[in-house]
C-alpha cells in the first residue's frame, strides 16, 4: 500500500496511506449523483410551478440553470477550501486533499488542482485523470502533479477497538490516571507512532510523541519508565478509564 509521510499538529510524522483509484472514483460519482438529483428536482419543482404561467416558468428555469451551472464548476474548489481538502463525496469516502509537504493545501494549490480539472475531466472525458492515478507513485492527476497535493485515507491504519496493551484485569490501577483527558484521536495518533516506530525504527517518533504527552498532561512517568513503555502505559490506562467508565 502506497504511504505519504504527514506532519502532524503535534509536529509527529505519521505515514498515511494515499487514497486509492476505486476510492476517488467512487467519491466522483457521489458528487455527480448529487448533482444530478439536484437537476431532476430542479426541473420537476420548475414543472409543476409551470400553470402558473408560461413566462415566469421560463425564467425560472433559467436563473435555475445559470445557478446549476455555476455550483456544478465551482463546487469541487468551493468544498475543499471550505471542508479542508474534502467535498461531500471525499467525506463520505473519508479521503481528503493534502499537499505533498503534509500540510493543508494553499489557496494556489487549491486552484491549480481546480483548473486542471479542464485536463483531468472535462478535455479527455475522465480518461488523463483515471491513467495517471493509476501508474503515478502517489495516485496523482495532473491537477496534483502541477499543485503538489495527492489524496490519502483520513481513517487511522489501526482502529481504537485494535489497539493492543489493553488490559485484562478489571483490578488494574491505572498509573497515570490524567490519560482520561486525551481524546480519542490523542490515542490513535499515539498508537500510530507505536507502529511506525515498530516499522522503520525511528526513535526520534517515539521520543517526540513522549514529550507531549508529557508537557499535555503535565505528568513525569519514573525515572526507570522509557518512553515506549510510557506510551504503552498511557494507552493502557485510557482503554482501562474509559471502559470502566462506560460500564457505570
Amino acid at each position: 500500500m502506497q504511504t505519504i509521510k504527514v506532519t502532524t499538529t503535534q509536529n509527529i510524522d505519521i505515514d498515511y496511506e494515499v487514497a486509492g483509484l476505486g476510492e476517488r472514483i467512487v467519491a466522483y460519482i457521489i458528487d455527480m449523483a448529487m448533482f444530478v438529483v439536484i437537476i431532476i428536482a430542479t426541473l420537476i419543482a420548475i414543472g409543476s410551478a409551470g400553470g402558473m404561467g408560461r413566462g415566469s416558468s421560463g425564467i425560472g428555469l433559467g436563473i435555475m440553470l445559470i445557478i446549476y451551472a455555476v455550483l456544478f464548476v465551482f463546487y469541487d474548489l468551493i468544498c475543499e477550501l471550505a471542508m479542508n481538502g474534502q467535498s461531500v463525496g471525499k467525506k463520505i469516502m473519508k479521503i481528503k486533499v493534502i499537499s505533498l509537504d503534509g500540510a493543508r493545501p494553499r489557496l494556489g494549490q487549491y486552484l491549480m488542482r481546480w483548473l486542471f480539472r479542464i485536463v483531468d475531466f472535462t478535455l479527455t472525458s475522465n480518461l488523463c485523470a483515471l491513467v495517471c492515478v493509476a501508474v503515478s507513485d502517489k495516485s496523482q492527476r495532473v491537477g496534483d502533479m502541477v499543485a503538489g497535493t495527492t489524496l490519502i485515507r483520513t481513517v487511522p491504519r489501526t482502529k481504537m477497538q485494535n489497539i493492543a496493551f489493553k488490559p485484562a484485569d478489571d483490578n488494574y490501577q491505572p498509573a497515570f490516571p490524567d490519560a482520561a483527558r486525551l481524546s480519542e484521536q490523542d490515542v490513535e495518533l499515539i498508537n500510530e507512532v507505536i507502529n511506525n516506530y515498530v516499522k522503520s525504527g525511528n526513535s526520534m517518533l517515539v521520543y517526540n510523541m513522549a514529550q507531549r504527552i508529557k508537557d499535555l498532561l503535565n505528568i513525569n512517568p519514573p525515572a526507570e519508565m522509557n518512553n515506549m513503555l510510557f506510551l504503552q502505559t498511557i494507552i493502557k490506562d485510557y482503554t482501562h478509564i474509559i471502559a470502566q467508565a462506560d460500564v457505570l
